[in-house]
């Protein structure tokens, strides 16, 4: 079982993009990372300060699911979703070698993301817990090539499972997305330094910001 300094017990998240020494499956020791010298930057940081200074990009919360060999299914949640292109349409998202669920994910030949709204807090904590049966009373229902679909998402892209690059210790896993759809008005689920916020609207970004 996992615990960290912030409290948190069995918790297995994806990826390390958000906070990773709140929820992350990657709690390594603090050992020092060297960097080539380079006009006065600092050279060497802990893993302790790299995961901090992560922790300080907010991302939305994401979980993804697919099935095993057996027709199991399975699903994990993650901070590491994002965009890769437009055409083809392709999203990336990644996983670190410590999870339970890397085999099985790198074997599978599709996978569905879903994008939570506030709503699904549970959702995201019940994903991301180790030794309990993360599909209990979940609803879901098969989508298009098989993966579960959960319900009440704000969107779901539903993925071939295109490629798959292995960097440090974790595997980045594109997606091509063969369907999705969305909720236009949900209010998304957020992460920021060990914490889940919702969305506070400061106004629409200015023209001139946009391509």
């Amino acid at each position: 079982m996992l615990e960290n300094k912030h409290g948190h017990k069995g918790r297995e998240w994806g990826a390390i993009i958000a906070d990773p020494c709140c929820l992350g499956a990657c709690l390594a020791p603090t050992l020092p990372v060297s960097l080539p010298a380079a006009g006065g930057l600092p050279t060497e940081f802990s893993s302790a300060q790299f995961r901090a200074a992560l922790g300080m990009f907010a991302t939305g919360v994401a979980i993804v699911t697919a099935r095993g060999a057996q027709g199991q299914p399975v699903g994990l949640t993650i901070s590491s979703f994002n965009a890769v292109s437009l055409e083809p349409a392709l999203v990336l998202w990644s996983l670190g070698h410590t999870s339970t669920a890397l085999g099985i994910m790198r074997q599978a030949s599709h996978y569905a993301i879903h994008v939570l709204t506030v709503e699904q807090r549970a959702l995201a904590e019940r994903f991301a817990t180790r030794g309990i049966d993360r599909w209990a009373g979940v609803a879901h229902q098969p989508g298009r090539s098989g993966a579960p679909l959960l319900a009440g998402a704000a969107a779901v892209f539903e993925c071939r499972n295109r490629s798959q690059y292995v960097e440090g210790d974790h595997t980045i896993f594109v997606g091509e997305v063969l369907q999705c759809v969305h909720q236009p008005h949900s209010s998304p689920l957020l992460y920021h330094g060990g914490m889940f916020y919702t969305e506070h609207p400061l106004g629409r970004v200015a023209e001139s910001a946009l391509d």
